[in-house]
């Protein structure tokens, strides 16, 4: 052995274990940072280890979340990108959502829609993957919505956070700022770097919305620590804010040692703002911010990660009780909470709730949505407010006085002053806000191209009952007017042709528009195909491949419109019997080929009998894997891979 190799051996060992072990060090102090959400702190270190070439999924997680949960989404796209383009198998689904959402603020749209329709596969159940699955024009609805309101000039945004802009009965827009004051500016809080906000006040000049000099609030309602987010009873003399965990000068924490958020209330005693309390349903283990008061001042709507939300925060509501005590507080449902984040209500004298949300689909980031009053103290279906009010980036706390029609909100965009603005608007045009739906479409040969006048078009319910029926113009156009949040079938019938039908789900103020392509059938009796035993009813139905994603044997979006042409020839030819028969090229080994194919016949067999109802006598089928290729592209021969996805098909022999 070589004297001089070994111990340099022994010492590049020690070197590279003493590396490891600083580099350990470090991942476990940023760690510590990160899980008290000082992101910024944790940033720094992340940052170093991933310049020293280090990889890892949490690595990346926490670089991506560190910008996320800090609003700096265009930043986050590098690190999400990297993870879930290397660590593929490994990747929690959530970690997609952000990462749609991350596109977004880049208006990369096209690929922020591909990372949700993964979502959507391996969550299956989850709401803001239903919402964007049910309203995937979401742009085109946005785009009607827009131009509603005209933004206006402020000019009393700092260079750090304004924002919570809130009224009082005073004439006086109400918010929050990290700016300091008198020279003696506030420690600069560890999550973001920012100094702690206070609460100052302004006035509006009504004629235009413009802002005045603003000051801070008189009392003890300002602390060392955050206070932000107000809301006021009708007379002036109550207010409800937001503050950290912060009661008779005692600072709090949860079990993990993180300082959180609470409600407190103050009453207004000779122009100062005293009497503060903690409300009885706070908590040191969770968050219960932002308060919003109804008009009438008898429920307060907050938001809150207590232990019945079902996302990262959600909007709830409490009844106030005349002698100033509080009932139960109640989570507002499935229809306004998502998996994401609702916060920022604001409740107007019309009782419309403008909140923001992540979990709605939006333009990128938070928008800001609007809910209408219903019956019982409900709320319809949230509709986004469109342009300009939302933009690619984080947009909240929204107010409106309906009288005056000016408003504000706050965002992060790019172009203000600070790290967050305060927006003014007057708004110049009604909001959608009723469900106002119909769906079109042109029914045309499927070969040809040709519009088919006088074919028939039907609407059924889910459960295939008969709703309306109508005939196509000489345009070959139908439409029918629709309820919203329910599913039909549009099903496209006319002599000598196969019908064709679409699934469609109502979801927000849209036009669906689904074109209808009939087949034309040969040797018809009456309109109905003499099928003969052997044919691919595929390529009778002239159908789209159906696609699988690689390794993969879920059915996908697309191929869902080509299984239910196959579902509909089931439903109208009642003798036919068919067998899948789903295939593969040859590029892996013969085993895995076969067990994948046969993972992907069930699949389709799965999806015809469930989703079609059809009797599983009538559907057979098993895999071939490449045992049936249909060019020379077999083990071994150098083919291109527009020749390999000619063999990844999938067959419907007719056996009866």
């Amino acid at each position: 052995m070589n004297i001089k190799n070994y111990f340099l051996n022994i010492f590049l060992s020690i070197l590279l274990s003493c590396m490891a072990y600083s580099q350990d060090k470090r991942l476990e102090k940023a760690n510590e940072d990160f899980n008290r959400f000082a992101f910024v702190d944790a940033r720094k270190i992340y940052l170093q280890v991933a310049k020293s070439g280090y990889e890892s999924p949490e690595l990346f997680k926490k670089l991506g979340d560190s910008y996320y949960f800090n609003a700096q989404l265009e930043d986050a796209v590098i690190w999400y990108e990297k993870l879930t383009t290397t660590y593929t198998e490994e990747i929690d689904p959530e970690y997609l959502f952000r990462y749609s959402q991350s596109l977004k603020s880049v208006e990369r749209y096209d690929e922020a829609d591909k990372v949700m329709e993964q979502f959507n596969t391996l969550t299956g159940n989850d709401q803001r993957a239903e919402f964007f699955m049910n309203t995937r024009d979401y742009l085109k609805f946005i785009e009607m919505q827009s131009g509603k309101f005209r933004l206006l000039k402020l000019g009393i945004n700092s260079k750090f956070s304004d924002y919570a802009p809130s009224f009082n009965n005073q004439g006086q827009l109400i918010f929050a700022s990290s700016r300091g004051g008198g020279g003696m500016s506030k420690t600069v809080h560890e999550w973001n770097e920012m100094p702690f906000l206070d609460l100052y006040a302004s006035n509006i000049i009504e004629a235009n919305g413009i802002l005045q000099t603003p000051k801070k609030l008189k009392g003890k309602i300002n602390t060392k620590f955050h206070e932000s987010s107000t809301s006021f009873s009708k007379d002036g003399k109550t207010m409800y804010f937001t503050r950290n965990n912060y009661t008779k000068r005692k600072l709090g924490s949860n079990a993990a040692g993180t300082i959180l958020l609470k409600l407190y209330r103050a009453t207004l005693e000779e122009n100062k703002w005293t009497n503060i309390e903690e409300l009885p349903f706070n908590s040191d283990e969770y968050s219960v911010a932002h308060p919003t008061l109804s008009a009438d001042g008898t429920k307060l709507y907050f938001a809150s990660d207590m232990p019945d939300s079902r996302g990262l925060s959600d909007l709830y509501e409490v009844d106030v009780n005349e002698d100033g005590t509080f009932g139960e507080p109640r989570n507002l449902g499935d229809k306004i909470n998502t998996e994401g984040r609702e916060t920022f209500p604001y409740v107007s004298d019309s009782g419309r709730m403008y909140f923001a949300s992540d979990g709605h689909i939006g333009l990128g980031g938070l928008d800001v949505f609007v809910a209408v009053p219903g019956e019982f103290g409900t709320f319809s279906i949230p509709y986004n407010v469109g342009k300009p009010v939302n933009s690619e980036e984080d947009d909240f706390t929204f107010v409106l006085n309906e009288n005056t029609k000016i408003g504000y909100f706050s965002s992060n965009r790019s172009g203000g002053k600070g790290n967050d603005d305060i927006y003014s608007f007057k708004q110049t045009g009604e909001l959608i806000t009723e469900c106002n739906q119909y769906v079109t479409g042109v029914v045309t040969d499927a070969i040809t191209k040709e519009v088919l006048a006088e074919a028939e078009v039907i609407l059924l319910d889910n459960n295939n009952n008969e709703l309306q029926r109508t005939v196509t113009n000489e345009k070959g156009v139908y439409n029918f007017d629709l309820e919203c949040e329910t599913p039909y079938i549009v099903r496209g019938t006319k002599l000598n042709y196969s019908p064709t039908e679409t699934l469609l789900n109502t979801n927000k103020v849209l036009e669906f528009e689904h074109n209808l392509a009939l087949q034309l059938t040969e040797g018809s009796i009456d309109g109905r195909k003499e099928y003969r035993r052997g044919d691919d009813l595929a390529l009778l139905l002239d159908l789209e491949p159906i696609y699988f994603d690689l390794n993969k044997s879920f059915i996908r979006a697309d191929a869902e419109v080509e299984l239910q042409k196959i579902i509909a020839a089931l439903r109208e030819y009642t003798e036919l019997k068919i067998d899948v028969r789903s295939h593969t090229d040859s590029r892996a080994k013969d085993n895995y080929n076969m067990y994948l194919s046969e993972r992907r016949a069930k699949s389709t067999i799965k999806y015809i009998l469930e989703k079609g109802e059809i009797d599983p006598a009538r559907v057979t089928g098993r895999g071939y894997g490449e045992t049936t290729l249909v060019n020379k592209c077999a083990n071994g021969v150098d083919c291109s891979d527009e020749e390999h996805q000619l063999n990844r098909r999938s067959e419907f022999i007719i056996i009866q």
